[in-house]
């Protein structure tokens, strides 16, 4: 959400910076609605002040004999109490058409995000690792994972496209993946660990900016409720309507949880293999901030998601997102892409947004700085570290061999009871 202060300040600048996303100029129909909510909320102030006046003034009348003057002002209170209801809800009507102005367009993008309308004018910022040089032709993991126990046929017996049953070593590998990584991130980067609520109302889907624009790509409960589409949603609202303590920040914190997502954005991509499914499971990354802290935070942040695959042994890059490939909500966006032998390509794993107050505003999230009587809004950031799924394909296909096993990270053989390699299964 908007600071509406910010757009009375500059107009121009605001229309600038969401031309940068390729939203034309709106600067000016959200100050129209500002200006009629100050308007009736003025005349609104002005007509009860005048209702108290004249209550007063009746007495005074009264006590003085002089009847038609408090004949006079009891049919001026009587009209303005039938005027100011009708006021109040214009003021209303006025401030809701206004917040949802305010909560309609995207983040303002930050000075150094790269102009761009999608993936192809993305930046890439740096690599890591070598792909491996095979002696055989590299197979994708939707090839090489049934064997193993990925099984595609099973998840879409059991529930349809997009789901997948995992087997024996397959499902102990992403079991292992997980741990792992919400170790990496408790134990050596400071997070606080969680378990978060998967089902949660329209307000905290609201608040990471999900609804209302976003509301096909969710799965909704009977109830009303929303299955969280990450875990974003849940951590990041822990702090919504609230009044920190400076000293309590930055807050960081994880969580390893499914996420639901329906995909209806995505029709036809990824539609083979385990890139792209309805239900994963994810280990989020969440922090809340100084607004000053927040650009290294983020730095931080995605160093944190890079660990684990550094971790793995797994080449990937670094990529600064342009203005059109951005999501809704982050002012600037880190995606980290595996490199998959496979498909000869890097697929993105993780990505990792500074959001700016834009989540804070639409949560009410602020903080008390020491030594002062007023608040300010908090910054928020959120990224994957990592999607468990995706590092799964990941590891198949960079660690397979020429005879359909695999080679299995060592940092993952603490966690897998002895298991170093997958083997096909007859």
């Amino acid at each position: 959400m908007h600071d509406i202060r910010l757009i009375r300040e500059n107009p121009a600048a605001f229309d600038a910076a969401l031309a940068r996303r390729g939203v034309e100029p709106v600067a000016q129909s959200i100050l129209a609605l500002d200006s009629a909510r100050r308007d009736v909320a003025t005349r609104m102030q002005e007509s009860q002040a005048r209702r108290n006046e004249a209550s007063k003034a009746i007495g005074a009348a009264m006590g003085k004999g002089d009847k038609d003057t408090a004949e006079a002002l009891k049919a001026e209170v009587a009209a303005l109490k039938t005027e100011l209801p009708a006021l109040e809800d214009e003021e209303r009507r006025l401030t809701a058409q206004l917040a949802d102005a305010l909560a309609a367009w995207p983040n303002c993008p930050a000075d150094d995000v790269p102009p761009g309308e999608d993936e192809a004018q993305n930046v890439e910022v740096s690599r890591w690792g070598t792909p491996r040089a095979f002696d055989f032709t590299p197979r994708e993991h939707a090839d090489l994972g049934p064997a193993l126990g990925l099984d595609f046929e099973t998840g879409a017996l059991i529930s349809g496209a997009r789901f997948t049953f995992l087997k024996g070593g397959m499902a102990r590998l992403h079991r292992a993946l997980a741990q792992f990584m919400l170790d990496r991130q408790t134990g050596e980067n400071g997070y606080l660990e969680c378990i978060p609520p998967l089902l949660v109302k329209d307000e905290a889907v609201f608040g990471t900016g999900q609804l209302p624009k976003f509301a096909e790509d969710l799965f909704r409960t009977t109830d009303g409720r929303w299955l969280i589409p990450t875990a974003e949603v849940s951590l990041t609202n822990a702090v919504r309507e609230q009044i920190l303590a400076e000293a309590a920040l930055p807050i960081r914190m994880t969580a390893l949880t499914p996420c639901f997502r329906s995909e209806a954005g995505a029709a036809g991509r990824d539609t083979r293999g385990f890139i792209r499914q309805h239900q994963f499971e994810k280990v989020e990354l969440v922090s809340i901030t100084r607004p000053e802290d927040s650009e290294a935070e983020h730095e931080r942040m995605t160093a944190c998601a890079e660990g684990v695959l550094q971790a793995l042994e797994l080449p990937y890059r670094k990529v600064l997102l342009c203005t059109g490939d951005m999501g809704f909500t982050a002012r600037k966006t880190y995606d980290l892409e595996v490199w998959l032998p496979g498909q000869g390509a890097y697929r993105e794993i993780s990505s990792c947004s500074n959001c700016g107050d834009f989540q804070a505003r639409r949560m009410n999230a602020r903080y008390r700085p020491e030594g002062q009587k007023g608040t300010e809004f908090v910054h928020t950031l959120n990224g994957s570290g990592l999607a468990v799924g995706r590092t799964l394909v990941a590891v198949l296909e960079n660690g397979q061999q020429a005879d359909g096993s695999v080679d299995l990270p060592a940092a993952l053989h603490p966690y897998l009871g002895g298991l170093t390699r997958l083997v096909p299964q007859g």
